[in-house]
């Protein structure tokens, strides 16, 4: 809640509501996870889910967190809905920061922490998208998103006392990034183990999928994966952009703005000399007086300069003016009354003595009008478009702080308002196939994948020209599945791979039990009688594999994770066959006599150290204050938000 509070974006008139999943244990811990909230039972209310100490967690607390957190994940993916979000484990990751943060209030309060209200006042004032067009907090707008979001004054002062408790506990602890040598040194000698063993691997092509599948079977593959022909929700937009190319007709200069701005900018297209100088600044008078007789005398400035241990600098085609900006009248005055070649100086300057030469004198003629039209028409053609555009969105943004509709907007401003067809977030629409996602709907897409049904309509930048868009939710399509007649060729492809899958499944289980009773790798393979690839022998160190950005292949990690002369399955990437590995040596590794193993690990275990210390004390505040919890209630609430019956909404 405070989180998106911080987040909030607004423009003129009217207010956007970014989300973003912020959480107090989220930030402190630095994206770590804290479990175990304990299904202790007993004492808790019938619409409470759990005890925290003294304070309770209500139902209807846990519902509106849990939307307004999976709100902010699909700022960056827009795809997600409640099913994936709670299937994934983001509905226990929302309970974690909700007990959590309210274990740490109560433990900073029991040893006397408060956060006064000046204190408060402070950080919602400071927030900036709730300053108003002065510069100061706006009242008015503080209440206008309170409304909105259906939130209380209350509720966001307790999560910014809670937040700010909870960082002055956890923020300590986060920095700790020391670690003793001998405590690393374990780790240091895993690095350096390096393990003997082969892999071999049973592609699922290899293996034929029996017979073709009966329409039954068909039925009953198609409900147990019901979820592979879903159709993935989709959203109608509708939208109404504003470009440049809308305005150009209010955006060409008259004859007279033209020679109004050549009559202001007159200095700029008057006669003028520019010339370019090397000089060298120099900070006592002797020096310089030693310098500049060395130039007179034939050397050059620069190498009279890099002599004395200076550089020297260059200016290159500046009028007087600028460069008496740079340092100073006095000096422009005597550079620009000297000759062409003449040396200068040393003259007193703003930063010590200088020493310069006049490398060449430009005189540049005066433009009339007429020459400069053209420049000028261009100039002002930009101002004028970017005026244009500035002055429909602010008309738009007004309308919106009026509640004004999308077709009331679009009708009043002139706008070509379009509707896209169901679209999914990335663009695409399921139901043609052979369209492609068109880029310039990006960014009204996304937005449009933000709302929820009965938002306002609300602005979208398009381009870099100054272009954007009104845009609003026209429909919400529900992911459902395709019916099985419309997807039966594909169906039928999945049955025929999934038993080929597990076909290869059942080889690989027989070579496996071969080799565990003593037939060597490659023989049990030969004796399938199937056209398999060479088994393959690798000798790899774990520092190699945890090296590797990507992170190590499947099976390579397991043979990190297994006992000396075991053999074991794996399922390869994409349901492609199965692998099976055997690991034939393990050879110990011994950091005690690498140091440089032994503080490259100190390093990067002491990286995450602070955020286990901080793990570790919530976990530990929590066991002091003490949490309840109600499976039933739990269970209830997820029940609940999978059924869309939410609180929030």
């Amino acid at each position: 809640m405070l989180a998106f509070f911080r987040r909030l974006t607004h423009s003129k008139g009217g207010v956007i509501i970014t989300f973003l999943v912020l959480g107090v244990i989220a930030i402190a811990f630095a994206a770590g996870d804290v479990t175990g909230i304990g299904s202790m039972g007993g004492g808790i209310a019938a619409n409470d889910v759990a005890t925290v100490g003294k304070a309770e967690v209500t139902e209807n607390e846990v519902k509106s967190r849990v939307q307004t957190e999976l709100e902010g994940y699909r700022q960056q993916q827009p795809t997600l809905d409640m099913a994936t979000y709670v299937s994934q484990g983001g509905f226990e990751g929302t309970m974690e920061r909700i007990v959590s943060s309210l274990a740490l209030e109560q433990f900073a309060r029991g040893q006397g922490m408060v956060v006064s209200k000046r204190a408060v006042d402070g950080q919602i004032a400071s927030i900036p998208s709730l300053q108003g067009p002065t510069g100061k907090f706006d009242p008015n707008l503080y209440r206008q998103v309170l409304a909105e979001r259906k939130l209380t004054d209350a509720q966001i002062r307790g999560d910014i006392v809670r937040d700010t408790l909870a960082q002055q506990l956890i923020l300590p602890t986060n920095g700790a990034t020391q670690m003793p040598a001998q405590l690393a040194l374990p780790y240091a000698s895993l690095l350096l183990e390096k393990r003997a063993g082969t892999i071999g691997f049973i592609p699922t092509a290899a293996v034929p999928a029996g017979a073709a599948p009966s329409d039954a079977d068909l039925a009953t593959f198609y409900k147990r994966n019901v979820a592979r022909y879903t159709v993935p929700e989709r959203r109608v937009v509708r939208y109404a952009i504003v470009t440049p190319e809308m305005v150009k007709a209010r955006a060409v200069p008259t004859d007279a703005e033209i020679a109004q701005r050549y009559q202001q900018d007159r200095a700029k297209y008057a006669a003028t000399e520019k010339r370019t100088i090397t000089q060298v600044v120099v900070s006592d008078q002797a020096g310089a007086t030693a310098l500049a007789a060395k130039v007179k005398a034939g050397t050059s400035l620069s190498d009279a300069a890099r002599a004395a241990g200076l550089e020297a600098s260059v200016q290159t085609g500046v009028d007087k003016a600028a460069y008496a900006g740079a340092t100073s009248a006095a000096l422009a005055d005597t550079m620009f009354a000297a000759a062409k070649g003449a040396v200068v100086g040393p003259v007193r300057g703003p930063f010590g003595w200088t020493v310069a030469k006049v490398d060449s004198v430009d005189q540049v003629a005066a433009r009339s009008l007429d020459q400069v039209r053209a420049e000028i028409a261009t100039a002002l053609g930009i101002q004028k478009s970017a005026a244009a555009l500035s002055d429909i969105h602010d008309k738009i943004d007004d309308a919106l702080a009026k509640n004004a509709t999308f077709d009331e907007i679009a009708t009043d401003q002139k706008l070509q308002a379009q509707t896209s067809p169901a679209l999914a977030a990335n663009g695409t629409n399921p139901d043609d196939p052979a369209s492609q996602p068109n880029p310039a709907l990006a960014p009204m897409i996304a937005a449009a994948f933000q709302a929820s049904e009965g938002d306002a309509p609300q602005m979208v930048q398009t381009g870099q020209d100054g272009s954007f868009a009104l845009v609003g939710l026209g429909r919400v399509v529900a992911a459902a599945p395709r019916p099985l007649a419309q997807v039966r060729e594909a169906v039928l492809r999945d049955v025929a791979a999934d038993r080929s899958r597990q076909a290869a499944r059942k080889v690989a289980n027989d070579v496996l039990a071969r080799i565990n009773k003593g037939m060597p790798l490659a023989q049990s393979l030969s004796a399938t009688g199937l056209k398999l690839p060479a088994p393959k022998t690798l000798t790899p160190t774990r520092a190699q594999i945890s090296a590797n950005p990507q992170g190590a292949p499947p099976a390579l990690a397991l043979m990190f994770a297994m006992a000396q002369g075991s053999a074991k399955t794996l399922a390869a990437p994409d349901n492609s066959g199965w692998f099976i590995i055997k690991l034939d040596r393990i050879e110990r590794g011994d950091a005690s006599r690498t140091p440089a193993a032994i503080n490259a690990t100190r390093g990067n275990i002491g990286r995450g150290l602070g955020r286990e210390y901080s793990e570790q004390f919530a976990k530990a505040v929590r066991a002091d204050v003490g949490v309840k919890t109600d499976a039933a209630a739990i269970a209830r609430v997820k029940a609940d938000l999978l059924s869309g019956g939410s609180s929030n909404n």
